[in-house]
């Protein structure tokens, strides 16, 4: 157990180093040298440094502290720690360490950016820390009001690229925007990997067909839940029915339709993304043939 402990924290510090370092090549090597800023709190540091004379590390230790605070009494220590380390060690590696820069075109500076400094956003959240105070603000903010996270952040970028626009440019702010939207996907990628997952619910006649098709031609797990028939508003009992469910990637939606149709043409089929899956069978096992 102490192996595997130990194991988890170097691993969660190698991902914490290179988000450090894939942020830094984002901020030094293509956003300062344009004069372009993201959004957040990394965002509005940029804005700052761009409006006065003191330096971008700074501003990412000044700015964040806030919620660094928020996030020791609301998310515990052990996170408010790892992303105090985060922050600071960002904030010196912005400052001294020695980075070229990469180029001053425009377009080149708003969307490589963007990919440098959301894919170190993203691995500093796989390693269970935050290079950005917004998210810890979002999520306080959500749990007293009815907005959503999403909502809190995008509130607050909204305001941001505003003010943008009024004291540097329009310019600069449509371009923050690109910025923004490529770090975000970017973010998205690392977190939540190539395998976008999707849930599928199935309800059919033909339920055991179908499971058995998605097991053996799929290589998928699959889960029966037991349910009823509601449509029907005649006065009796319901019709009990199979319900299934079953955790896919996005890459085999295609064919699970394929499948699922094949057999059953009038199966009523919904699907969702699936967030944060642990455990279970949900990639596919070897089949035997």
């Amino acid at each position: 157990m102490k192996r595997s402990r130990t194991a988890t924290i170097v691993y969660e510090s190698v991902l914490l180093a290179a988000g450090v370092t894939s942020a830094t090549i984002g901020l030094r090597g293509f956003l300062l040298p344009v004069g372009f800023i993201d959004g957040g709190v990394t965002g509005t540091s940029l804005l700052l440094t761009e409006l006065t004379d003191t330096p971008l590390s700074v501003w990412i230790v000044a700015i964040n502290a806030p919620f660094i605070a928020l996030a020791y009494r609301n998310q515990g220590a052990q996170f408010a720690l790892r992303t105090l380390v985060a922050i600071v060690l960002l904030a010196v590696t912005v400052a001294v360490l020695p980075l070229e820069v990469v180029t001053r075109d425009k377009f080149l500076g708003a969307i490589f950016g963007g990919i440098f400094l959301g894919a170190g956003i993203g691995l500093a959240i796989r390693g269970g820390a935050v290079l950005d105070g917004t998210e810890i603000l979002a999520i306080l903010v959500s749990r007293h009001t009815i907005l959503s996270i999403g909502d809190v952040i995008l509130i607050f970028n909204i305001v941001l690229f505003s003010v943008a626009a009024f004291v540097l440019s329009v310019e600069v702010a449509l371009y923050a925007i690109i910025t923004y939207a490529v770090a975000s996907k970017t973010v998205d990628f690392i977190v939540d990997g190539i395998e976008e997952y999707i849930a599928v619910i199935i309800v059919s006649e033909r339920s055991d067909e179908i499971r058995r098709a998605i097991i053996s031609k799929l290589g998928s797990g699959c889960t029966i839940f037991d349910g009823k028939r509601g449509f029907a508003l005649e006065q009796g009992d319901l019709r009990n029915a199979a319900i299934l469910f079953s955790v896919i990637t996005r890459l085999e939606v295609t064919r699970f339709l394929g499948v699922v149709r094949g057999i059953d043409p009038d199966a009523f089929v919904v699907m969702m993304t699936a967030k944060d899956l642990r455990g279970g069978w949900v990639k596919k096992r070897p089949l035997k043939h």
